[in-house]
C-alpha cells in the first residue's frame, strides 16, 4: 500500500507540473484616439460618465420605470440563467482533474462448457463483486486545463452579455418613455391647432351669415380643420403603443402603466453638460467589447484543446473491490482485491485529422481576433455618430424654437389683418398651416433631442454597474 501511495504522490506532482500545449492568451492591444470626435463641443465633457445616467434628467417617473425594468425584465432573467449554466459547465470540467470513482456492485452466475474444465471441477460458479473502479486522466499536456480556460472565458462572456442586455434595456426604457412624452406633446400641438382652426371656421360661418364672407372661405377652413383632426388618432395610438412597450420591458402586462402614463407630463430638461469619458474608458466599459474579447480568449484556448489531441492521453485505471463466490464471503477478510495500471490512448494513425482540427481552431481564433478589432472600431463609431447626432439636434432645436415663435406671431397678424379686411383668407390659412408645421416640427425635435441623448449614453455602454455588483465576486479568479 505504501508503494501505491508513493505512486499517487508522484503522479500528482507530474500532473501539476505538466505543460499546456497551445498558445497562451494575451489581451490584444488596440490603437485608440485620445478623445471622441465632437467631444470638445461645449455641451460635452471628457470627464468619466455618470453610471446612473438616466437620473441626470431628474424625472421621478423615468427613475421608477428603470427600477421596475431592472427588477422584472425577462431578458435579464434569461441572461442570468445562461450565466448559471456556463458556471455549472465550467465546474463540471474542473471535476475532470480529479479521479472518477464510481461505485459498482454485481452478481454473476456462470456456467462453462464441459470440455473447458478439469474433471471434478464444478462447471457452475457464483461471483459477488462490490467495489470502486477509478479512472484518472493525467493532464500532462493541458487538455483539461485548456478546457477550463475556454469554459471560464465563456462564463465571463455570458456575464458581459448580461451587461449588454442591461445597457440595451436602460436605453430602451428611456427611449420609449421619451417617445411617449413626445407623442403626447405632438398630440397637444395638434389639438391646440385644431381649436384655433375651429375658431377660424366659426368666424367664416359668422361672416358668411352676415353677408361679408364666402362659402369658399368656409369650405377651405373646414378642410384645413379636418386635415388637422386627422393627425390626432395616429398620435393617440403612438401614446398607447409606447405605454404597452414600457409594460413589457418591466416584465408586466402591456397595460400595467396605462392609467398612470396617459396623464401628459412635460419633457424633462436635458443636462447642460454631458460627460462622455475617453475611448480608453470605453474599451474597459462597453459590454460588447468585453464579449468579443472573451470569445477570443475562448477560441485561443480551443487551439490548445485541439493540439493536446496530438499527444498521448494517459490515464490511471484502478479498482478496489470485495469478491467472493457467496454473498457471506464478501464480508470475510480474504475477499479484498485491487488493481492499478496505466492506460494510454493515442490516435497515432489519425493525426492528419487532428492536425486539421488544430488548423480549424486557429482559423476560428483569427476570425475572433478580427471580430474583436471590428467591435472596438464599431463602438468608437457608435459614440462618434451619437455625439454628432445629438450636437446637431441641439442646433436644429434652437432654430425650430425661433421658427415656432415667429409662426405664432405671423398667424396672429394674419388673423388680425383679415378681421380688419386688409388681407384675404388665404393668408390666414397659410399662416395656420405654417404654425402647425412649425409647432409639430418643434415637438418632434423635443423627442429627437432626448432620444439622441439616450443614444449617446447607450453608445458609452454605462449603467450595468448598478445591477451587476456581484459579477466580480462570482467571476472566476
Amino acid at each position: 500500500m505504501k508503494y501505491l501511495s508513493a505512486s499517487i504522490l508522484i503522479i500528482c506532482l507530474l500532473t501539476s507540473a505538466g505543460c499546456m500545449v497551445g498558445p497562451d492568451y494575451k489581451t490584444p492591444q488596440t490603437e485608440l484616439p485620445e478623445s471622441f470626435q465632437d467631444s470638445g463641443a461645449k455641451d460635452f465633457s471628457t470627464d468619466a460618465i455618470e453610471i446612473e445616467w438616466w437620473s441626470a434628467f431628474n424625472d421621478p417617473v423615468l427613475d421608477r420605470l428603470v427600477r421596475d425594468a431592472l427588477a422584472g425584465n425577462y431578458d435579464i432573467q434569461i441572461a442570468t440563467a445562461r450565466i448559471m449554466e456556463a458556471r455549472a459547465l465550467r465546474t463540471e470540467t474542473e471535476f475532470e482533474l480529479a479521479p472518477i470513482v464510481p461505485f459498482d456492485a454485481s452478481y454473476t452466475r456462470q456456467r462453462v462448457g464441459e470440455s473447458t474444465v478439469f474433471p471434478g471441477v464444478d462447471r457452475e460458479a457464483d461471483l459477488y463483486d462490490a467495489g470502486f473502479d477509478a479512472v484518472w486522466e493525467l493532464d500532462f499536456f493541458g487538455r483539461i486545463r485548456r478546457t477550463i480556460e475556454a469554459d471560464t472565458a465563456e462564463l465571463e462572456s455570458r456575464i458581459a452579455t448580461r451587461r449588454d442586455v442591461i445597457v440595451s434595456l436602460l436605453a430602451e426604457v428611456a427611449r420609449n418613455y421619451f417617445e411617449l412624452r413626445g407623442a403626447q406633446n405632438q398630440l397637444d400641438v395638434a389639438r391646440r391647432n385644431a381649436a384655433n382652426q375651429q375658431n377660424t371656421l366659426d368666424l367664416t360661418i359668422v361672416l358668411l351669415e352676415g353677408g361679408r364672407g364666402t362659402e369658399l372661405d368656409t369650405s377651405r377652413a373646414r378642410a384645413q380643420l379636418n386635415n388637422t383632426l386627422a393627425i390626432i388618432p395616429p398620435f393617440e395610438a403612438r401614446v398607447k403603443r409606447a405605454i404597452y412597450r414600457l409594460g413589457v420591458l418591466t416584465g408586466q402586462q402591456p397595460a400595467a402603466y396605462l392609467t398612470e402614463l396617459l396623464e401628459p407630463r412635460p419633457f424633462p430638461k436635458v443636462p447642460d453638460v454631458i460627460k462622455v469619458g475617453t475611448p480608453v474608458e470605453l474599451l474597459e466599459r462597453r459590454p460588447d467589447i468585453r464579449v468579443a474579447e472573451r470569445n477570443l480568449a475562448a477560441f485561443t484556448a480551443a487551439i490548445g484543446i485541439a493540439t493536446a489531441d496530438l499527444f498521448p492521453r494517459i490515464s490511471i485505471l484502478g479498482s478496489v473491490s470485495l469478491q467472493a463466490d457467496t454473498f457471506a464471503g464478501v464480508f470475510e477478510s480474504g475477499a479484498g482485491a485491487f488493481s492499478i495500471g496505466p492506460n494510454i490512448f493515442w490516435p497515432a494513425f489519425d493525426l492528419g485529422r487532428v492536425y486539421q482540427r488544430v488548423e480549424a481552431a486557429d482559423a476560428r481564433t483569427q476570425a475572433a481576433f478580427a471580430q474583436y478589432q471590428l467591435t472596438v472600431l464599431s463602438a468608437i463609431e457608435d459614440v462618434d455618430g451619437a455625439l454628432v447626432g445629438h450636437n446637431q439636434e441641439i442646433e436644429r432645436h434652437k432654430y425650430l424654437v425661433e421658427a415656432a415663435v415667429e409662426s405664432e406671431k405671423a398667424m396672429k397678424l394674419a388673423r388680425m389683418r383679415y378681421d380688419f379686411g386688409v388681407a384675404n383668407f388665404i393668408d390666414v390659412l397659410d399662416a395656420e398651416r405654417t404654425l402647425l408645421q412649425a409647432q409639430a416640427q418643434l415637438a418632434a425635435s423635443e423627442t429627437d433631442l432626448h432620444t439622441s441623448l439616450v443614444a449617446v449614453y447607450k453608445s458609452l455602454g454605462g449603467g450595468w454597474e448598478i445591477y451587476d455588483e456581484d459579477d466580480m465576486a462570482k467571476a472566476p479568479k
